[in-house]
């Protein structure tokens, strides 16, 4: 019987494929279907790369956002220009500057998620990992025992079977005498 701690020290450096998407995992679920438990975990496995594929989406959002807000600032400071148009241009600068600030921040929380998400989405592959070989090596277990069974019952039957031959055999040869 196996136990966690050995099919730990299976995976041990082991470079393991997210098994979400890995077709070959999900056919070997094809018959008996998915416990719970793995089911859960599947989802977390899932939630977790959406999550990763948002902030970085968000992240190239934000910084094609600053982009532009820098190429405001940039154009806005020509200083040819009339006095109700630079307090109007002050403004504009004000909150280009002040939105800037928060697109960093955004920026920088995000890549700090960001940072920590592939450790993550490992932890949680290789549990989902480690529950698919629980799983099946309890189904090899009582696959086993049912073949054992099978061929215990295979081989009683042979033996009646040529027990009973013998007796038939002794009659036949009874009646012959």
């Amino acid at each position: 019987m196996r136990t966690e701690e050995e099919f730990k020290q299976a995976l041990h450096e082991k470079k393991v494929p997210l098994l979400v998407l890995d077709q070959k995992w999900h056919r070997l679920f094809a018959i008996h279907g998915k416990t719970d438990e793995i089911k859960e975990t599947e989802e977390e496995l899932n939630g977790l790369l959406a999550r990763q594929g948002k902030l970085n989406s968000e992240v190239k959002d934000l910084k094609k956002l600053k982009n532009t807000l820098m190429n405001n600032i940039m154009e806005n400071m020509d200083d040819s220009i009339s006095e109700a148009e630079r307090n109007q241009r002050e403004k504009k600068l004000e909150e280009d500057k002040r939105l800037i600030e928060e697109i960093n921040e955004k920026i920088s929380n995000a890549e700090d998620e960001l940072l920590d998400l592939p450790n993550i989405i490992k932890e949680c592959n290789e549990e989902l990992m480690l529950l698919s070989m629980d799983y099946f090596y309890s189904k090899l277990r009582v696959n086993q025992q049912e073949a054992k069974e099978i061929e215990d019952w295979i081989t009683q039957v042979r033996i009646d079977l040529k027990k009973n031959i013998i007796k038939k055999q002794s009659r036949f040869f009874l009646l012959i005498c």
